[in-house]
């Protein structure tokens, strides 16, 4: 019965190691939902083969729903599924709620030549190997750039790409002046802005913090457009065999999540630590999860050239 559950704590599995951002979206928001469940609600971690251990993790524990996932679920869950070897699909999860998302940022060093992204583009196609371009390996951003030179019918061997495992050093590389842009996260590359000239935020909607437009409006002027990656998108989910064993808890869980985003103390908190804590719920999360997913499918092969 609904009623009779959580009867005992329960576990936040975090697919990444301690003081990352997921897992400071986790403890920010695990004593509110544990005070909405009236139970503690205890924090692991479990890092490792890019959240392929944390996701195996969390689908071997029993499907009673006292076990909740964190992650960036795009677009590092996707990987694992496309480049990962993972064993589960997309759909093996059910998703609580996607709170907090961190849309890239094209950008290039603060002493560049380049006006624009158009420019930025015709000198790739039009100069090859001349251009060096930053990006974490798997990431959107990575995408991004590929997706970029593709639908301008540019060579992807005329961009030298430097891939990174790390955004710190991804960022340190354009910030030095190694590489001539960077296609990353806009919130983590606040710390290096006085390093950079910004050239378009990947989203639908200018960005007012950047003083930027959208990618689409940036690249307009070429006749051209992309698809638009949604960048890091981090939230919560169970198993799916949890939801349909037992929808009734599934809902009380969805509830807790929702009242302690609703709560003003709470987003006082998120804000001060720049933390995202938007409600989108179970629907709206598992369509965006989808969309991403087949995004990421069907332009896969661009991350192997």
């Amino acid at each position: 019965m609904a009623q009779e559950y959580p009867a005992k704590p329960l576990t936040m599995v975090v697919a990444f190691g301690v003081g990352g951002s997921a897992d400071r979206m986790t403890r920010a928001m695990s004593s509110a939902v544990s005070s909405e469940l009236g139970q503690p609600v205890h924090v692991i971690n479990k890092k490792g083969a890019g959240t392929l251990f944390g996701a195996n993790y969390v689908l071997s524990q029993p499907h009673d729903g006292y076990t909740i996932f964190a992650n960036t679920f795009s677009p590092y869950l996707i990987n694992t599924i496309l480049e990962g070897n993972a064993k589960y699909a997309v759909d093996d999860f059910a998703y609580l709620n996607f709170q907090w998302f961190d849309e890239d940022l094209i950008a290039l060093n603060k002493d560049s030549e380049f006006r624009d992204l158009p420019e930025l583009l015709k000198t790739i196609r039009d100069k090859p190997k001349t251009v060096k371009a930053s990006v974490v390996r798997g990431s959107a951003g990575h995408l991004m750039i590929k997706l970029l030179l593709e639908v301008n019918c540019i060579p992807q061997s005329n961009l030298n790409l430097v891939t990174y495992n790390s955004g710190g050093q991804a960022r340190a590389a354009v910030a030095g002046g190694v590489v001539d842009f960077i296609v990353i996260s806009a919130k983590g590359s606040e710390t290096i802005r006085e390093y950079l000239r910004p050239l378009a935020i990947v989203s639908h909607h200018a960005s007012e913090e950047w003083n930027v437009p959208a990618i689409n409006e940036a690249i307009k002027p070429m006749g051209i457009e992309v698809p638009v990656l949604p960048g890091s998108v981090r939230g919560f989910a169970t198993t799916a065999e949890f939801k349909r064993q037992f929808p009734e808890r599934f809902q009380v869980l969805v509830s807790a999540v929702k009242s302690a985003l609703e709560n003003e103390a709470l987003q006082t908190e998120l804000e001060a630590a720049d933390i995202g804590g938007r409600w989108m719920g179970p629907e709206e999360s598992e369509a965006m999860m989808q969309a991403s997913f087949d995004t990421f499918k069907d332009y896969s092969y661009l991350l192997k050239l």
